[in-house]
């Protein structure tokens, strides 16, 4: 269905009833492996999603599928605890409606978490990347439909959707935490279904660094909706045809497990500086 503005006020009051005048400074999306976080929130006012009007349920294993409001490292957020995913059988702009309802919250700021297929052979799995880019050529935008000029034009710009300013942020404190960042273009895939070896060749061919099945429509949206935007990845797994091995869930969560320690300090050191 194509959203009104009214249908993104309407859930925006719900929450703002519940929230007793506290008002979100980022929104946190948060990918397997980091849910984590939205437990360290203080002061938390956890809102599942089946009780905002509009929201859809999160169906993907290890995400609880709530928003969790508060305070972590001294920043006003709002925590996705849980995404949503096309592959669930999700419109993209049911994949990125909470972004607009965080920017009627408030909310200026998009701090976005992922897993993903490694791409790039000089790297290797476990490695932490800052998403410079994204190639999103797959099915249609979440800006399909009639404009909603209360958020942005018709037609915005996606020269800068990760935000310069927040990139060098992010390098500044992965140097200071002595955690090796690589730099790099993701690149969106629908899924379910993993990547063949033949789509992954065309990514590198296409100058991508890692493939996944997330981030680029809520970031699509951000920018739109004029927020600035932090990409982070995890490269969980070599992606399809880089090692003689076959890719499976399992093994992203179990390197989500072992890099949550790095991944989440550096998110954490990002926040208090946003």
């Amino acid at each position: 269905m194509d959203y009104t503005f009214a249908h993104y006020q309407e859930s925006a009051d719900f929450l703002r009833a519940r929230l007793d005048g506290f008002a979100p400074e980022a929104l946190l999306v948060l990918g397997s492996g980091l849910g984590f976080l939205g437990d360290a929130v203080e002061d938390p006012v956890a809102v599942p999603y089946g009780e905002i009007p509009h929201f859809k349920h999160s169906t993907a294993p290890g995400h609880k599928g709530q928003l969790v409001f508060g305070v972590l490292r001294g920043r006003r957020v709002a925590v996705m605890q849980g995404r949503l995913h096309h592959y669930e059988g999700y419109s993209y702009q049911e994949v990125a409606y909470a972004v607009r309802v965080a920017r009627l919250l408030g909310a200026k700021t998009l701090v976005v978490t992922n897993a993903a297929g490694c791409v790039n052979t000089a790297w290797s799995a476990g490695d932490l990347m800052l998403i410079t880019d994204h190639v999103k050529i797959f099915m249609e935008s979440p800006l399909r439909g009639p404009n909603l000029d209360q958020f942005g034009p018709r037609f915005p710009d996606a020269s800068h959707l990760y935000t310069p300013r927040l990139q060098a942020l992010a390098r500044e404190k992965a140097e200071a935490l002595g955690v090796p960042l690589r730099q790099g273009v993701y690149m969106y895939f629908p899924g379910p279904q993993y990547e063949t070896p033949a789509e992954v060749r065309l990514a590198r061919t296409l100058g991508a660094d890692a493939v996944g099945m997330s981030t680029a429509p809520e970031v699509i949206v951000a920018g739109h909706a004029g927020m600035e935007v932090l990409g982070l990845t995890l490269l969980s797994n070599m992606a399809a045809g880089i090692l003689d091995q076959p890719l499976s869930e399992e093994e992203v969560l179990t390197a989500a497990e072992a890099a949550k320690g790095r991944f989440s300090a550096l998110v954490l050191a990002c926040l208090e500086e946003l």
